[in-house]
């Protein structure tokens, strides 16, 4: 079940829905019409977007939840994983570039 949470360095308080099952990363946003916050699918190193309704912005996270790539993904595409990625967080496309996410910041998650 996924929770609220607090997600940094976005400005203010970015809502967050942790996907740690497999069941709940396999489903991740599909079905979905769009995301008021972010998803963070845990384990996870790749995604994809095939039969999503919508871009996203996907951010890849090391163990340290750094961030070490962000992308913006249209709907019917394969990401390729990446080997150092441990987590892999998503939200709206042009989310990401707003709160400030880009290789190198460090995600900090707190309980709200």
């Amino acid at each position: 079940m996924a929770r609220p949470v607090t997600v940094y360095p976005a400005p203010g308080v970015i809502p967050l829905e942790i996907a740690a099952s497999y069941r709940a990363r396999t489903r991740g946003l599909l079905g979905r019409d769009g995301i008021e916050g972010a998803l963070l699918l845990t384990p996870a190193s790749g995604v994809h977007t095939f039969r999503m309704g919508f871009a996203i912005d996907v951010a890849y996270l090391d163990r340290r939840l750094t961030v070490l790539a962000v992308t913006t993904m249209c709907p019917g595409r394969l990401g390729l994983p990446r080997p150092r990625a441990r987590h892999v967080l998503e939200a709206a496309a042009g989310a990401m570039a707003g709160w400030g996410l880009r290789p190198g910041v460090r995600v900090e998650i707190t309980d709200g």
